[in-house]
């Protein structure tokens, strides 16, 4: 029981708290509404806890013997959020829903492969509860952390259609944009920064 617990605490903590995958969600809230950002939140869940399940069945062995391949995911995967970011950069604060980008599933599912920290955040969690010992484990992690993820990131999108009120008018939502833009664009540097030059 105090596991299971400690699991779910892992799971919420590591899917609530603010990161690209996050930031892209509550964009799509905002411009979108919550019912268009479930593919993006469906498939950064299911990206997220298939990477969970690989690297928990011994997927870690190909970041211990081929570094140059999580390089590789990092710049792509820093690419992509450059790409949202330019994206909310260059929005013009329209207030008609169809004007602003839209991510997808694959996209979500994809921003979630590429993404060091998400594999760390898997090979950490590995680690600490012994998921590579007990298969049992394994799979009642992942079920929990599918469903803990879903609503972890879906509260993103929540958060933005619920500020939208606030952003009633295209100045004030092309600067939320922009702002959202530049966050990404600058968590992007950090995550190459921290891949290739710390």
């Amino acid at each position: 029981m105090e596991q299971a617990i400690s699991m779910a605490l892992f799971a919420l903590t590591m899917s609530i708290s603010p990161g690209p995958v996050n930031l892209i969600t509550l964009s799509t809230g905002l411009n979108h509404g919550v019912r268009s950002a479930a593919g993006f939140v469906t498939g950064a869940t299911i990206g997220f806890t298939l990477l969970l399940f690989l690297i928990g069945v011994g997927l870690s062995v190909i970041e211990e013997q081929f570094g140059g391949v999580i390089d590789a995911l990092t710049f792509f995967g820093a690419s992509l959020i450059v790409y949202f970011g330019y994206k909310l950069l260059t929005s013009d604060g329209a207030l008609e829903r169809s004007e602003q980008p839209k991510p997808n599933f694959w996209q979500g599912a994809a921003l979630q492969w590429l993404n060091p920290k998400a594999w760390g955040a898997c090979i950490a969690a590995v680690g600490l509860f012994e998921l590579d010992q007990s298969r049992s484990a394994l799979y009642f992690f992942v079920f929990l952390y599918c469903v803990i993820c879903f609503f972890g990131i879906g509260s993103w999108s929540v958060f933005g259609s619920q500020i939208e009120r606030f952003l009633s008018t295209s100045e004030r939502r092309m600067l939320f944009n922009r702002t959202l833009g530049a966050v990404l664009v600058l968590l992007a540097a950090f995550l190459l920064y921290q891949q290739f030059l710390r």
